[in-house]
């Protein structure tokens, strides 16, 4: 999978981001998307081949794979990155509007290369939707695996497997330690939207507070 639309996207967010926004940047590349694709994608590539049942009845150790893993770990990371990534497709969008305005000069803008304004709104917005799609995905992860832990055995007793059986998972070491490390980092994503986010709103606050203040001074 080419991850290369994700770096253009963020590129041009980055521009008008805060301090604490080229830091979620930065983070989203190093330490998930190059983890992701240089080390994780790897692990979890022959997973289905290297889970192994103790009987070798026809499907039972499909149905069993199946069960213990809805869904690829792998994959919900890659949508997770995707999903996250995409509110700031609405900053882009603003930031584009804002610069073929001012190309007609159209009502131009004060400060076209600051955050304010419309385009403020716009980053707000985005910043909570972030957040909020960061949460659903640790909430989610936490439910289809039953909490955040990768057994090395597992039992399973769904039909067609005849009784209960044992089932080993590959690597299960290796795969906890970047299980938490890739909920560390949506984790410290997460502090940094809010942080961000408080950090936005305090500033425009009190930037208007301070123009109320001096009108009733003049």
């Amino acid at each position: 999978m080419s991850w290369g639309f994700l770096r253009d996207l963020l590129s041009g967010v980055n521009k008008y981001s805060t301090g604490i926004g080229r830091i979620w940047v930065a983070i989203v590349f190093m330490f998930r998307l190059l983890v992701y694709v240089a080390a994780a994608e790897n692990i979890w590539k022959y997973e289905h081949d290297e889970f192994e049942c103790n009987i070798k009845q026809p499907g039972c150790e499909n149905v069993c794979f199946d069960h213990f893993f809805p869904v690829s770990h792998i994959r919900l990371w890659a949508l997770q990155l995707i999903i996250v990534s995409t509110p700031s497709l609405l900053v882009v969008f603003h930031v584009a509007y804002r610069e073929n305005r001012e190309k007609h000069n159209q009502k131009p803008y004060r400060n076209p290369g600051k955050i304010d304004g419309g385009l403020l709104c716009t980053y707000l917005i985005s910043l909570i939707l972030k957040t909020g799609f960061e949460i659903v995905f640790l909430v989610l992860f936490y439910k289809l695996y039953n909490g955040f832990k990768i057994p090395r055995l597992v039992k399973c007793d769904i039909r067609p497997c005849p009784n209960t059986v044992d089932c080993y998972i590959s690597k299960p070491t290796e795969k906890m330690i970047f299980l938490y490390f890739l909920l560390a980092t949506s984790c410290l994503c997460i502090i940094l939207n809010l942080s961000e986010l408080s950090y936005l709103i305090f500033k425009h606050s009190t930037k208007c507070y301070l123009k109320k203040y001096m009108k009733k001074q003049q």
